[in-house]
């Protein structure tokens, strides 16, 4: 059963994340933490679970993103660096917050990006 569960989830957080460049943090995350079947220890873990999961669909997202003419490469090219200093920042800050803060902090990011796409441009 944890199989179908885990392939749910991936497969739902691969379709966001090709459609709206979003599927690890915003589906995969939380689902693993409902899921408790899945083993998942804390909110940390889920985290980087879900990192470690969304290199290839990261991969084959920009693929066919590409074919399709939807990649601006010199935004994107500005971008990487913070990128990969914030990823970086971000896991390291991990440490020092516990479990229910980080799924604190999560779920009102989630809820202010949210309210933000819904209510102003």
């Amino acid at each position: 059963m944890n199989y179908v569960i885990a392939a749910l989830i991936g497969l739902v957080g691969g379709i966001s994340s090709g459609l709206f460049g979003v599927g690890g943090g915003v589906v995969m995350v939380p689902a693993m933490l409902l899921f408790t079947t899945l083993a998942i220890r804390d909110t940390q873990q889920a985290v980087g679970t879900s990192l470690l999961v969304i290199i290839p669909t990261a991969i084959i997202g920009v693929i066919r993103h590409k074919t399709l003419g939807n990649i601006n490469w010199p935004v994107a090219l500005m971008l990487v660096p913070g990128a990969i200093l914030g990823g970086w920042i971000g896991a390291t800050l991990t440490r020092d917050i516990s479990s229910d803060n980080l799924k604190r902090l999560f779920g009102g990011f989630i809820i202010l990006i949210g309210c933000r796409l819904l209510f102003w441009k």
